[in-house]
């Protein structure tokens, strides 16, 4: 698996998730609260990444002008995103909906963690 990297530099050289206008079909961006106590640490990356491989979907993450892949634990955990901050999360492709849907549970239940 290729690692995705992250930036918040358009103009960085690493294989950053570009920002692309949204399609007429594709669903709205999510934003999601992050809940768990530890916050998107890796255990809960992990989580999110292999709920994301379920799905015909290309997912990105994004938070304070960062963004990244939704297959990329590395530049999840990049995005420092601790208990109390939110993500937005945007998909394309013919699972976007279902994709948004179980990565919204995922994280409305703590990524199955504390309470």
């Amino acid at each position: 698996m290729a690692l995705e990297a992250a930036t918040a530099d358009p103009d960085c050289d690493g294989a950053a998730a570009p920002q692309k206008p949204r399609r007429a079909d594709e669903p709205a961006p999510r934003i999601l609260p992050i809940v768990n106590k530890r916050g998107l640490h890796a255990r809960a990356s992990a989580r999110f990444v292999e709920t994301v491989e379920n799905f015909d979907a290309e997912v990105t993450i994004s938070r304070d002008g960062m963004s990244v892949g939704g297959l990329s634990i590395m530049g999840l955990l990049m995005l420092a995103a601790s208990q109390g901050t939110s993500i937005e999360v945007s998909a394309s492709g013919p699972d976007s909906v279902a994709v948004l849907d179980a990565l919204e549970r995922l994280v409305a239940n703590r990524f199955g963690e504390d309470g």
